[in-house]
């Protein structure tokens, strides 16, 4: 279920960031800009309750995990918090500010979907690299441990693939030249993201024991990620602008299997041989793990169906009078 949240944020997050990050290095002008947030305004702070709802459900379902994630994690999700903080003031604050002082909040939500993404993936990947933990499952970390040639690339590739995602939706959202530009800069970075993804998968052969303790499954969905990859790329040159979203968002869910996939049966992964952290141990009673289940399977549906519910109302496309016309 915690797996399911991830990808749900992801998938939904993903082209938020992606669109962030388009605030400044797509449009041209500020005409630009609004279109460009206008396509995920009444979206974007729904689809960040995913993460809360992730985060809430890892305390009560497994406080172990939890507390040695995130005190071992701290300065890294500080970084990840600090960045969501400046983003989600920008819309508002972007909104308000005179003209001149405009573009400085244009720049925070820009800065702030990059660090994000970037800092999930520098620790989602040393996460599943190793952490060195004593018995007890607390961290010892340097900043090598954090920050590496492996979870570097693995914060680059996830910035990336979030900045594609949010492309593919940018164009699926809006009408105009920036429209025909998003297509363009997509057209570019999928063969930037095919050497991130061999450079990401030998990393992985190499840093991880993924491939030693789950050949198949691990093999398979990289497959995956690879021919979703190739399939949104073509999607893109065709102009079949849904299903290139739908493929770059489903990258996202099949990332997401893989890291968990690879994980099982542990939740924290020591370089220390024989301090890893199973599920067993950092879970909950059975009776607080049954409770859990039942109110996420009960109130699950309603959110898959008002989050339908809300794409649909603002499905049309964004169109800004003032875009019209403007030179791609």
């Amino acid at each position: 279920m915690i797996g399911i949240l991830f990808a749900g944020f992801f998938f939904l997050e993903g082209f938020d960031f992606g669109v962030g990050m388009s605030v400044q290095t797509l449009a041209h002008d500020e005409h630009e800009k609004d279109q460009v947030v206008e396509t995920i305004g009444p979206v974007w702070d729904g689809n960040e309750v995913w993460l809360i709802t992730a985060g809430g459900a890892m305390f009560a379902s497994f406080p172990y995990w939890y507390a040695s994630l995130f005190s071992g994690y701290y300065l890294i999700l500080f970084a990840i918090l600090f960045g969501l903080i400046i983003r989600g003031v920008s819309f508002e604050f972007r909104s308000h500010m005179p003209k001149k002082y405009k573009n400085i909040w244009n720049w925070t939500l820009t800065i702030g979907s990059f660090i994000v993404p970037f800092f999930f993936g520098i620790l989602f990947i040393s996460m599943i690299q190793g952490m060195p933990m004593d018995a007890n499952h607390n961290m010892m970390a340097t900043f090598t441990d954090y920050i590496n040639l492996f979870s570097v690339v693995g914060g680059v590739a996830l910035t990336l693939l979030c900045y594609l995602h949010g492309l593919n939706y940018i164009s699926l959202r809006t009408e105009g030249p920036i429209r025909a530009r998003a297509k363009n800069y997509a057209q570019v970075l999928y063969g930037l993201l095919y050497v991130g993804l061999i450079a990401f998968a030998v990393l992985m052969y190499f840093k991880t024991d993924f491939f030693q303790n789950n050949f198949v499954v691990t093999l398979t969905l990289l497959v995956v990620i690879v021919l979703l990859t190739i399939i949104a790329n073509i999607s893109v040159f065709k102009e079949k602008e849904l299903l290139a979203f739908l493929a770059s968002g489903f990258t996202m869910i099949v990332l997401v299997a893989l890291l968990f996939s690879g994980l099982f049966p542990r939740v924290l992964i020591s370089s220390i041989p024989g301090n890893d952290l199973l599920i067993q141990q950092a879970s909950s009673s059975p009776y607080t793990l049954r409770i859990m289940s039942y109110i996420s399977l009960t109130i699950l549906p309603f959110v898959l169906a008002y989050t339908a519910w809300t794409y649909y109302i603002f499905r049309k496309r964004i169109k800004h009078p003032h875009a019209v016309g403007v030179q791609q």
